[in-house]
């Protein structure tokens, strides 16, 4: 038979097409099954904590805009990268990501640890025009985001979907959701202010700042525990 042994079977395409099928769902239950039997054995990371109602929302603001398409939240146990980005990613620090967004394809730097890296007026004008802050990037203008209003309408509701999935928001977590959501972007804008950035009523509750509160917590976690690990160390 050589190399047609496959000849017959082809020809058969009603066996063809049901051993096909049988192959591909043999496949999925592979990738699917072992994955359940993992349930609790990612290792926590002290510091790791739901995200806000505002970060919530900003993070839904950044796969809407692709952003996760350039940008990946992932530093591999590289030498060069970890240089640059600090620490390996943990399985841990995305515990609250619903859908991981690691990236296998990085256009922009990575983002896993860029929390609290610039100020939030950096992160305003980076929004606003990238060239701005990086004369060289490609990367497009946002500035509408600064502009537009953000909508809360479904804070509380997105809240109570994830606590179903095992999020731990209680019960005023979810009722306040909004409230909560506004009172950190007044927060946001009152940082913006202390940096010189002018902000009228639409931009001080605008998508932009959902979005900063977001990458601003990206990584933090995994810093403070950095932190006091030296801290700890130097101490004894």
């Amino acid at each position: 038979m050589g190399w047609d042994w496959h000849r017959p079977l082809e020809s058969r395409w009603i066996s063809f097409t049901l051993l096909t099928v049988l192959a591909i769902a043999v496949g999925g239950l592979v990738l699917l099954i072992p994955p359940f039997f993992l349930q609790g054995t990612i290792e926590a990371i002290p510091g790791v904590v739901p995200y806000s109602a505002l970060e919530l929302e900003g993070r839904d603001l950044y796969i809407r805009e692709g952003c996760n398409t350039c940008h990946s939240q992932q530093v591999r146990p590289l030498k060069a990268e970890t240089d640059r980005y600090g620490t390996y990613s943990r399985a841990g620090e995305s515990i609250y990501d619903r859908p991981f967004l690691f990236g296998s394809r990085r256009t922009g730097p990575d983002l896993a640890r860029v929390g609290g890296k610039y100020p939030d007026s950096w992160h305003w004008y980076h929004l606003q025009d990238p060239r701005k802050i990086e004369p060289r990037s490609n990367m497009p203008s946002f500035a509408f985001l600064l502009e537009r209003p953000l909508d809360l309408g479904l804070a509380s509701r997105k809240l109570a979907v994830l606590r179903t999935l095992g999020h731990p928001y209680d019960d005023a977590q979810i009722e306040n959701a909004e409230r909560d959501a506004l009172a950190q972007a007044a927060e946001v804008a009152a940082r913006l202010r202390a940096d010189g950035v002018e902000l009228d009523a639409v931009q001080e509750r605008s998508e932009a700042v959902a979005l900063i509160a977001y990458l601003q917590g990206l990584g933090r976690a995994m810093k403070e525990a950095k932190l006091a690990s030296v801290g700890g160390e130097a101490g004894r």
